[in-house]
């Protein structure tokens, strides 16, 4: 499995994982603070690959 299911995605999906990662970040965040930064950057991740995903089809 490679990249090629990630085209058929789209962006209001990563946003959505997004904000979930981050809302699970937030709760996890008193109990481990490793996956609280793993959660945060896979927040951020998502979220870029959202952007990113908007403006190419824009075009």
């Amino acid at each position: 499995m490679g990249f090629y299911s990630f085209k058929n995605i789209s962006p209001v999906a990563f946003y959505f994982a997004s904000v979930l990662s981050f809302v699970l970040a937030n709760v996890l965040k008193d109990k481990s603070l490793s996956f609280y930064y793993i959660l945060l950057v896979l927040g951020l991740a998502f979220f870029f690959a959202g952007m990113l995903k908007r403006i190419r089809t824009k075009r």
